[in-house]
């Protein structure tokens, strides 16, 4: 049987992913739902699915903030997040006023029409930044995918030491 050739698994740097995460305009709506949105993608580790699947109720803040993920399978996973995104976070929802009780099972993630993003909805938010982000470095990819997100958390995780065991726990 031939080996098939290893593909390289595409991943931003460290800089070039907070590069990117500096790129939304936090003065205004849509600017800081973008950036609670790029970085839950990116700290999760979330596919796009379970990240457009999110409802209100799957965010838990607290001392130890987690996020309720559902993946491939229906299997579902609680995801440890940061406390600087869970604080993005937590303000996107208590800006759109969706820390109501009865708005617990709206989306997380709406676009203008308070519908659902789409994926198609997110790879363009994504690389509406990738592209701002370009413009001021080399380091960004000129084909950014969502993928490379998750991509990029495992390998951060891998050069900061974390054991491959947990990675793939956390990754699903």
């Amino acid at each position: 049987v031939k080996k098939k050739k290893q593909s390289i698994v595409e991943h931003l740097s460290p800089e070039a992913v907070r590069l990117l995460l500096e790129q939304p305009d936090r003065t205004t709506t849509q600017g800081r739902r973008d950036l609670a949105l790029l970085s839950l993608l990116y700290d999760s580790g979330a596919r796009v699915q379970e990240l457009i699947d999110l409802s209100v109720s799957d965010f838990v803040a607290g001392s130890n903030p987690i996020l309720i993920l559902t993946g491939k399978g229906n299997k579902i996973r609680r995801v440890p997040i940061m406390n600087n995104t869970a604080v993005l976070v937590q303000k996107y929802i208590s800006e759109n006023k969706l820390d109501l009780p009865h708005k617990c099972n709206y989306p997380l993630f709406t676009n203008k029409q308070h519908s659902k993003l789409t994926k198609e909805g997110v790879a363009y938010i994504l690389n509406k930044y990738a592209v701002m982000a370009r413009e001021k470095t080399d380091k960004i990819p000129v084909k950014v995918k969502c993928h490379m997100l998750r991509h990029s958390k495992a390998v951060h995780l891998l050069q900061a030491g974390v054991n491959l065991i947990y990675i793939r726990d956390f990754l699903g």
